[in-house]
């Protein structure tokens, strides 16, 4: 199922491609960790507000890449990372 939302960013995030499903709690361990910095926490915490409020699932691609959504909406494993609850 695709995600409720999906945000893109034109910069490559190296830790999302590795990932393609992470949880709330996993999220914020990593911030907690310093694994998530700089940047990349405006751009968490307004996923995690979206799924704090409702939201089922957030997608994260990168939106430089051709396609992107094609593959996020369309394929079996996405194009990104999906945040779920």
């Amino acid at each position: 199922m695709p995600p409720d939302i999906i945000l893109f960013f034109n910069i490559s995030l190296a830790l999302f491609r590795l990932i393609s499903e992470i949880s709330l709690i996993e999220i914020k361990k990593m911030i907690k960790e310093g694994i998530i910095t700089e940047g990349m926490i405006p751009k968490i915490n307004t996923c995690l507000d979206a799924i704090s409020n409702g939201v089922t699932a957030v997608g994260i691609i990168d939106g430089r890449k051709p396609h992107s959504i094609l593959f996020e909406l369309f394929s079996d494993k996405g194009a990104g990372t999906l945040i779920r609850k």
